[in-house]
């Protein structure tokens, strides 16, 4: 049984477009254009070969035939084997009932806030702010326009998500700003305190708190990156 590579979700969506029928590579990444499916996999075409190269290496699709169109290059149609039907059922029924641990980098941004000042943070929120308005004005637009084509809402529940989270950012955003602007953000006092009226780093004053130290995972795993 060939292992598990579940890293690439644009694998999952070469699968699930070759479960409705043989296709070659550039109908595959046609089809998901058409259906707006590049904006939830990261889809390119030369990614899109490597991906189909390793399908085709752990049997999940195999070469049907090929085919020429006038001038063309010949150009190989792929369909789906019974392991690539069973790799999709497992593989998207773990992406669906699994929660898995990401890492967005705005997470990561929000996680050293206190290495610049909090008037220049506000000012980044504030972009960010804006920018966030904008895309969800442009994904309201965007339902509109599937649902006048009473396209059936099954088809189109990844944007409905999608856009649920950008709804929720930009209200966490608003939050974080007036809560730094007000000073009620917990820790906010010391912030300001570490930064000169210039916007330079001072000298430290005491930290208003030491948290718990590292969990046993954390201490593991930490333990591992300095061998």
């Amino acid at each position: 049984m060939p292992s598990r590579n579940r890293s690439n979700p644009l694998a999952l969506a070469v699968l699930v477009t070759l479960h409705e029928k043989p296709m070659h590579p550039y109908e595959v990444a046609t089809t998901l254009r058409q259906r707006h499916k590049h904006e939830s996999v990261r889809l390119n075409y030369g990614s899109l070969y490597s991906v189909v190269a390793s399908l085709e290496k752990r049997g999940m699709i195999a070469a049907q035939e090929t085919e020429r169109e006038g001038r063309l290059p010949e150009r190989t149609i792929y369909r789906i084997t019974d392991a690539g039907r069973t790799e999709l059922r497992d593989w998207l029924t773990e992406m669906i009932c699994e929660p898995t641990k990401e890492y967005p980098a705005f997470e990561a941004a929000l996680s050293f806030l206190g290495a610049l000042p909090p008037d220049t943070v506000v000012a980044l929120l504030e972009q960010r702010e804006l920018r966030l308005q904008l895309n969800v004005a442009q994904a309201r637009a965007s339902r509109e326009v599937v649902e006048k084509m009473g396209l059936p809402r099954l088809f189109w529940v990844e944007g409905e998500f999608a856009t649920l989270l950008v709804e929720t950012e930009l209200a966490y955003v608003r939050r974080l700003i007036k809560e730094i602007q007000d000073g009620t953000l917990e820790g906010v006092v010391w912030w300001r305190a570490v930064y000169q009226e210039d916007g330079s780093m001072g000298e430290l004053p005491p930290f208003p708190f030491e948290g718990p130290g590292p969990t046993s995972t954390e201490e593991t795993e930490q333990s591992e990156i300095g061998q």
